[in-house]
């Protein structure tokens, strides 16, 4: 008989990282640390960039800020939240959130008291005349048509002979004009006290959304050239 050939058989040795460059040893508990640890960090660095965002944002270009007072109403009313946008104060002429305009409702330091802030729409531009007969609002000798006011806080009808509004200055009124502190009674707002325009009311729920820009049926003409009797009641009081 003729002996079966038998199974080679194959002796393996130890395995070492040395016999392949391609083999990695992972030690498992010491890579999950690392990884928890730089995942930790990115976390920590991912938040700083957040809040140093959110803080430039609210320094150049929004500010909350909050009503206080019915001198608004109706459009705006006691408690509620906004949102300014600051982008006025550098003035960029070439979009309407860059600069003011008539019937803009602007957030402003009191001129008499810079500690305090009022919100208050505007009226009257530098160099118009402004000028009030029985509670109707003249500009430059046209009348305003001010759909935005409510005639229930508006019965007083008040006069008030014509200002003119100096330059780098603004004519404000509160839409309540029954009860309003406004540039009827204490002059005129320098424009460098106007720290921004309000747009956005995200409080309360039932009224979030964006406020009414005071719009105008007939465009208002040019201011007539100004003498000196037209800046003795414009000047600030």
């Amino acid at each position: 008989m003729f002996p079966l050939p038998g199974k080679s058989k194959i002796e393996f040795g130890p395995v070492a990282a040395n016999d392949d460059r391609n083999i990695d040893i992972t030690h498992l508990r010491r890579e999950s640390r690392q990884g928890l640890w730089s995942e930790g960090l990115r976390l920590v660095r991912d938040i700083f960039l957040i809040v140093v965002v959110f803080i430039l944002f609210g320094v150049f270009f929004v500010q909350p800020v909050v009503v206080e007072g019915s001198s608004m109403v109706p459009e705006l009313h006691d408690g509620e939240r906004l949102l300014v946008n600051k982008l006025v104060y550098y003035k960029i002429q070439s979009i309407s959130w860059g600069h003011i305009e008539r019937g803009d409702i602007v957030v402003f330091w009191f001129p008499n008291d810079p500690d305090k802030s009022y919100v208050k729409r505007v009226i009257g531009l530098p160099g118009e005349m402004v000028e009030l007969r029985n509670g109707k609002v003249i500009v430059n000798g046209q009348e305003l048509d001010e759909t935005y006011l409510d005639k229930e806080h508006n019965q007083s009808l008040p006069s008030m002979p014509p200002v003119r509004v100096l330059e780098h200055h603004y004519f404000v009124m509160g839409d309540n004009r029954d009860n309003s502190s406004d540039s009827r009674y204490w002059g005129l707002v320098p424009e460098k006290y106007i720290y921004g325009k309000a747009f956005f009311r995200y409080w309360k729920p039932s009224s979030i959304g964006f406020l009414e820009h005071g719009t105008y049926d007939h465009t208002v003409p040019p201011p007539p050239p100004a003498n000196e009797n037209d800046f003795r009641a414009g000047d600030d009081r």
